[in-house]
């Protein structure tokens, strides 16, 4: 596989991984809900691929076109508005891994499509819990 789709998986792995974990922290410091603090560090884990070292090689943020933030992920109106965007970020990675992991693994993009899956499923039912809280 060439560099630039391992500097991409790396991103995406990344980006995935960074949004669970603001969700995570949420549910876990803000609302003491352990047990889908737990269901999202356990999807949290599920994240990765069996070649680590090889991604680091390729990254380069020095480099990355888009490293400046815009104006709409500067601006967070209040708790929920976080929330759905990391569930966002999370969700559209997810994707993005589903579909390059193809290319080296078949058994990954599964895993990556069943944490996609999951993060629907606990959007939905989250966000109607914590939009009352708004």
């Amino acid at each position: 596989m060439n560099s630039n789709n391992l500097r991409l998986i790396d991103a995406n792995l990344n980006r995935l991984r960074e949004g669970i974990r603001v969700v995570e922290d949420i549910f876990r410091y803000i609302y003491n809900d352990k047990q889908t603090a737990l269901k999202l560090k356990d999807l949290r884990h599920k994240a990765r691929t069996n070649n680590y070292t090889e991604l680091l090689k390729t990254r380069d943020v020095a480099n990355d076109v888009l490293r400046s933030s815009i104006k709409s992920e500067q601006n967070r109106d209040d708790l929920y508005s976080i929330l759905i965007a990391n569930f966002k970020r999370a969700q559209e990675s997810s994707r993005v891994l589903e579909e390059f992991t193809k290319l080296i693994s078949i058994e990954d993009s599964e895993n990556f499509k069943y944490i996609r899956y999951e993060l629907y499923n606990l959007e939905t039912v989250l966000t109607k819990i914590t939009s009352n809280s708004k």
